[in-house]
């Protein structure tokens, strides 16, 4: 079975695809100021955020190279987050809210555009589901390790899960032989819906609890 990869090209889904790109750039630029980064600093982790998630899908699918790497536009607006959060870091912070909601719509479209992506170049659905959510937070746990931080993907919070959901959608849609569009806007509207009520609910997926106290008498 083939998939068509016009949808992934159309100016509609490049536009979204650099938006979230320029939300996720930014929340790794705000990351480089509080870790008081320099500013080269805080533009690498800028672009980390925002591209390494589809460089490391790309690099496995085979399409090299990466989009974020032959298109100029995604290293443009990469460093224009990287400079308006460097220099205005205060209002960066008061519109917070604001970017929460662009990163869930972002997360969303780099999930099922990922999927589709990994699905045109012949990836098993599996697999291809795997790549779509790496495409969605792969950039946000790269982002933490540089800094020295457990990834917050790890930590419990609804945004691996939020991705994957979206990935699904795309999988089931292939699936069925249903209409790519119909899948893309689905996928993304659920990811969406769910990233947005685990910001409002506080939802968390379970962590085990460990008592520090008894594991430090336990080490020797």
């Amino acid at each position: 079975m083939t998939y068509d990869l016009q949808l992934t090209s159309t100016t509609l889904i490049k536009t979204l695809d650099l938006i979230g790109t320029f939300v996720f750039a930014i929340s790794g630029a705000a990351l480089g100021v509080r870790n008081r980064l320099d500013l080269f600093g805080v533009a690498v982790l800028a672009f980390v955020a925002g591209n390494a998630g589809g460089v490391t899908r790309d690099v496995l699918i085979g399409a090299v190279p990466p989009a974020a790497i032959s298109d100029w536009r995604y290293v443009s607006v990469s460093i224009m987050a990287a400079a308006v959060t460097f220099w205005w870091f205060h209002g960066v912070r008061q519109l917070s809210r604001t970017i929460l909601l662009f990163d869930a719509a972002g997360l969303g479209m780099f999930a099922v555009s990922g999927t589709q992506k990994a699905l045109g170049y012949g990836v098993n659905p599996l697999l291809a589901a795997l790549l779509g959510m790496l495409t969605g937070i792969g950039g946000g746990m790269i982002r933490d390790v540089l800094v020295n931080d457990i990834p917050i993907v790890l930590r419990g919070d609804v945004y691996a899960v939020a991705a994957l959901a979206a990935a699904a959608v795309v999988i089931a849609g292939y699936l069925l032989r249903l209409e790519p569009t119909v899948t893309t806007v689905a996928g993304a509207i659920l990811c969406f819906v769910i990233r947005l009520a685990a910001i409002r609910s506080g939802w968390n997926l379970p962590a085990n609890v460990v008592d520090q106290s008894a594991e430090k008498q336990r080490s020797p």
